[in-house]
């Protein structure tokens, strides 16, 4: 696998870390970063160039190979959409949570979650792997259409510490997957530990 797609893989991870929860339909949606800045420094070009360099690097596979790689995104839940956006199928079971998923491994629940209308914001702290986390977010539901933005601090074992800045949007295409496979959210490990 390229460098390329590997890097696009994480950045999709992170997004789906901050964009999925309250106000999801089983279905189709479509994923696009609004603005990422990472350490005070935007990153939302870069993410935007590397998505379409992925886009280019599989349109330029042999069709044997795009149509694996395809493959695996799906299996993942995901497939390439339009605008440097990915489609990702969410399943019943995701829809139903009441809360938003923090972490792409679902971890981390959020400590604080507050619902009102369609607005729903939430605050998390927690740790696993000597990795801490901690941060709060707001999403809004508005029709078919949901807006989130997240501020996270993440404190690495080895003493380095990120602050990620993230706006995100998931627009509902429709009850129909297709041959995306759904997602479905892993539940927490035991050993995990979590603060308020």
């Amino acid at each position: 696998m390229t460098r390329t797609l590997v890097v696009c893989l994480v950045a999709l991870a992170s997004l789906l870390a901050h964009a999925t929860g309250v106000g999801l339909k089983p279905g189709l949606w479509e994923v696009r970063v609004v603005k990422q800045v990472v350490d005070g420094r935007d990153t939302t070009a870069q993410m935007a160039a590397q998505a379409a360099q992925m886009q280019q690097t599989m349109a330029k596979m042999p069709p044997e190979q795009r149509a694996k790689m395809e493959a695996m995104f799906k299996e993942k839940g995901v497939s390439q959409g339009s605008d440097g956006g990915y489609r990702l199928c969410i399943s019943p079971e995701m829809a139903k949570r009441d809360t938003p998923i923090v972490d792409k491994y679902g971890r981390c629940q959020p400590a604080k979650v507050t619902h009102s209308g369609n607005q729903t914001t939430y605050e998390f702290s927690c740790s696993s792997n000597g990795i801490s986390t901690a941060g709060k977010g707001e999403s809004t539901a508005a029709g078919d259409l949901i807006t989130t933005r997240s501020d996270t601090t993440v404190k690495n074992a080895n003493g380095t510490t990120r602050v990620i800045h993230s706006e995100s949007e998931m627009k509902y295409l429709g009850s129909g997957c297709g041959d995306v496979k759904p997602l479905a959210p892993p539940p927490p490990t035991p050993q995990d530990s979590r603060g308020s």
